[in-house]
């Protein structure tokens, strides 16, 4: 009789096989042999997407069918669970879905996402997940009772337009002792943006709030801000936001550093210094979204780069409808600065350039301040004047005898 090697296989490597297979072929595998008819429903992991879908038909129907079974016959732990579905789903199928999960004392992680319709109303039992890990959750109405203590296991958490009240997110947060990870993409139903989380590494923000402030976030490595702050009529922004105060008591060890769209205004609000009384020892990456048309902000880039004496990469993305600023200024704030050495910057890629003079000031002092800068690559924001800039830009004097520049196609 020959020999059955699937079914001799152990049970932690035909675990592995089957959680490394869509839920769908994970199921078909119950053909097999006897023993493997019943090993898809002892899964610790279910993931459920479209592809789960058999028929064509009635496509939502049938997902919630599918659901409903692999539930119902489920037996053990399940310790993953993700719900991706690009269609309608009826809200009391997924409150019964995350009821029965609640009543699974060791899920460990939960993504619910690409919901269509309206927006739901996450049921109060998923609070009650006190071994939760890693919580996804998009397009949700999040309200918790009065009874919630906090997710003590929670160490990533990533919220995408999810509407929460200012007391419900700051519960969750400083409730959640052990958060590494957070990542708030365009949430609404709160204002103020305090987020205690001693233990927190890493931080993904995008929204707009009307104040901004980290608390015992000494921890933080990697932090990408993409914030909108409100402005008044005159043009500054109403929150305070100082570029001295945010560096100086919540980023001491950040290494990986991304701000976009409107909040580098905000750290340019106040006096700026040539250099941070407190310099970013660790940081070795830098990544911004710039107008040359505001002298503050090319003064606040400056500073944050005289602070850095560990940078290596420095990533500028161009607003190419604000490039007109008045030369003189400009001329102003980059004087002291060709007497500063970047003495770790090796990579500049500077996007969406068009040419005027601000900007190649900029980059003929960042050439002549990078001692062992080995490429620059710039990439214009249109065929407008792109011999010209080429021709400007290889004529500038390097203080890098091994720097390389790149001129892309816009």
């Amino acid at each position: 009789m020959e020999l059955d090697r699937i079914s001799s296989l152990p049970n932690e490597v035909t675990e592995k096989i089957l959680s490394g297979l869509p839920l769908k072929e994970a199921v078909r595998t119950s053909i097999l042999s006897r023993k493997w008819r019943y090993k898809s429903e002892m899964l610790k992991t279910l993931l459920f997407h479209n592809n789960c879908v058999s028929t064509q038909s009635h496509p939502t129907y049938s997902f919630a069918n599918i659901v409903d079974h692999v539930l119902l016959l489920h037996k053990g732990p399940i310790q993953k669970f993700q719900l991706s579905f690009n269609g309608k789903l009826a809200t009391r199928d997924i409150d019964r879905w995350i009821f029965h999960l609640s009543r699974n004392p060791v899920i460990k992680l939960m993504i619910l996402d690409y919901f269509e319709g309206d927006i739901y109303n996450i049921p109060s039992c998923l609070f009650s997940f006190q071994d939760i890990v890693y919580l996804e959750l998009y397009r949700c109405l999040l309200n918790s009772p009065s009874t919630f203590k906090g997710f003590g296991s929670l160490k990533s958490l990533d919220l995408w337009s999810v509407t929460l009240a200012q007391d419900v997110f700051e519960n969750l947060i400083g409730c959640s002792p052990l958060l590494e990870k957070l990542k708030l993409q365009s949430c609404d139903g709160f204002t103020n943006l305090k987020i205690d989380a001693p233990k927190l590494w890493f931080i993904y923000i995008i929204g707009a709030f009307q104040d901004f402030n980290l608390v015992g976030s000494s921890n933080l490595v990697d932090a990408t801000f993409d914030l909108q702050v409100i402005v008044d009529q005159r043009g500054n922004c109403s929150s305070f936001g100082n570029l001295v105060k945010f560096f100086d008591h919540q980023l001491p060890h950040i290494r990986r550093l991304t701000i976009k769209r409107n909040f580098l205004k905000y750290l340019s609000i106040g006096a700026l210094p040539e250099k941070l009384p407190k310099p970013c020892q660790y940081l070795n990456f830098l990544s911004l979204d710039m107008n040359f048309d505001n002298p503050d902000e090319i003064s606040t880039v400056l500073c944050l780069l005289r602070s850095s004496p560990a940078l290596k990469e420095l990533k500028i993305l161009v607003d190419p409808e604000k490039d007109h600023a008045a030369v003189g200024e400009v001329e102003y704030c980059l004087y002291d600065n060709y007497n500063c050495a970047y003495a770790q910057l090796r990579l500049v890629e500077i996007t969406k350039i068009s040419g005027v003079k601000a900007q190649l000031d900029f980059i003929e002092s960042l050439l002549l301040s990078s001692p062992v800068l080995e490429r620059m690559t710039v990439q214009p924001a249109s065929v407008d004047g792109f011999l010209k800039l080429v021709k400007d830009l290889l004529l500038f004097k390097r203080d890098s005898k091994r720097a390389e520049i790149t001129v892309l196609d816009p």
